[in-house]
């Protein structure tokens, strides 16, 4: 889970909303795999960092922020995170929902600190 929000440049840039509801099955495999595919997400050209929470219910949000949308695209195409797909849809997942998206305006509060890139 993130603890902070996720550095993000001035509009335009896209995110992939990842909504889910975790099965009971294998939850130390499911944080190991989630920790591997956080560290690669990070390694590809485009990425601008993640947001992510889970309530006690097992329901999650996962924001993941990349600049282009062929970045996002590359990155849905990487072997190791195609398996990462297969193993949620297969064990860890009981339902979920994928959401693209083109970020056109961002803002917050007037004296928080400006982390952009």
């Amino acid at each position: 889970m993130s603890e902070s929000f996720a550095p993000t440049p001035e509009p335009p840039y896209w995110v992939v909303v990842f909504t889910s509801r975790r099965s009971a099955a294998d939850p130390d495999g499911y944080a190991r795999m989630a920790e591997a595919m956080e560290k690669l997400a990070a390694e590809q050209p485009g990425y601008l960092g993640f947001e992510s929470v889970r309530d006690a219910s097992g329901l999650g949000v996962t924001l993941s922020y990349w600049r282009t949308e062929a970045d996002l695209a590359a990155w849905k195409r990487v072997a190791a995170h195609l398996a990462a797909q297969r193993a949620g849809h297969e064990r860890w997942y009981d339902d979920f929902r994928v959401r693209v998206a083109r970020v056109e305006r961002a803002y917050g509060r007037a004296d928080s600190p400006r982390e952009g890139l």
